[in-house]
């Protein structure tokens, strides 16, 4: 088989790799806050103790059964920016957000997050917008913050 032949083959290859049905994600675990609370009661041990990892550990799979517990998803991401873990607090808080999108906390922190520490400065004004708009009293420090990306993202 001459050099030619091989590359047309590998490049067939490809194609058909590329038109072959779409592997489906993995489906989540059901909800499972009974389980979960369980998870929840060994983090908050742990942190009592001194261990943030076991902490983490812990409050991973109190998420993973009960994603849709914003104090739990919460105290997962500050616990996570705090071992400067950035990129996995910022993907907890937008989960937490997918599950619960009416928690305002959830907005800020993830707007926090993706300002200070990911530098993703679209998103930050995203959910910075979203947390003023879920919260009932006017915070002149947000308001700052929202005019101050603007005039950064022109």
């Amino acid at each position: 088989m001459t050099f030619k032949s091989r590359m047309a083959a590998v490049g067939l290859l490809f194609l058909m790799g590329c038109t072959s049905p779409s592997v489906k994600p993995p489906t989540p675990a059901p909800a499972d806050p009974e389980a979960a609370a369980e998870w929840v009661r060994q983090g908050q041990l742990a942190l009592e103790q001194g261990s943030k990892l076991a902490a983490i550990r812990a409050w991973r799979e109190a998420v993973r059964l009960d994603p849709g517990n914003p104090v739990v998803v919460n105290n997962l991401a500050v616990l996570l920016i705090e071992q400067n873990q950035f990129t996995d607090a910022a993907t907890v808080l937008e989960q937490g957000v997918e599950f619960t999108p009416t928690v305002a906390e959830l907005h800020y922190n993830l707007a926090v997050v993706s300002e200070l520490y990911l530098l993703d400065l679209g998103k930050a004004l995203s959910h910075y917008h979203r947390y003023r708009a879920l919260t009932p009293a006017d915070d002149e420090a947000v308001a700052g913050w929202i005019a101050d990306l603007e005039r950064r993202l022109d």
